[in-house]
């Protein structure tokens, strides 16, 4: 026999149900998409760019680690070789003179060593260039 607090009764569970499934969309978001901050170096809501140059003998390792670092959330702005192709470690560059963009890479691939060479580019705040250790990487998922 349905009384006068039966409609409220399912609207209260309705409203339950629609908070528990926005808590485990919520949770799952959380836990597999990269978090803003780290992709941003701890500055919300600018996308790091970053050019990738290709200092090894081995081909295609730039457009690998280049797609590895987009999906990490990275604007890659150019794939290339680097002047040389013997490089003998791989190294991130700090194109700007604040190097927390090339720390933010660098922690993403790995916790390779930043360099500072800051100058003004319109290109890239950050260059990596790979070298002969550049099988070590773990970019793979």
């Amino acid at each position: 026999m349905p009384g006068p607090g039966k409609p409220a009764a399912v609207w209260v569970t309705a409203g339950l149900a629609v908070a528990v499934a926005t808590l485990g969309l919520s949770a799952v978001y959380g836990r597999f998409v990269p978090r803003l901050k780290m992709r941003t170096g701890g500055r919300e809501g600018r996308v790091i760019r970053v050019q990738v140059l290709n200092g090894s003998s081995e081909g295609g390792v730039g457009s690998r680690v280049a797609a590895f670092l987009r999906e990490g959330g990275f604007h890659v702005v150019e794939v290339g070789n680097a002047d040389l192709s013997d490089y003998p470690a791989t190294l991130v560059v700090a194109r700007a003179a604040d190097p927390g963009a090339a720390r933010a890479v660098a922690r993403y691939l790995g916790g390779l060593p930043v360099i500072r060479q800051a100058w003004s580019s319109d290109l890239a705040e950050v260059t990596v260039v790979l070298g002969k250790d550049s099988g070590r990487l773990k970019i793979e998922p």
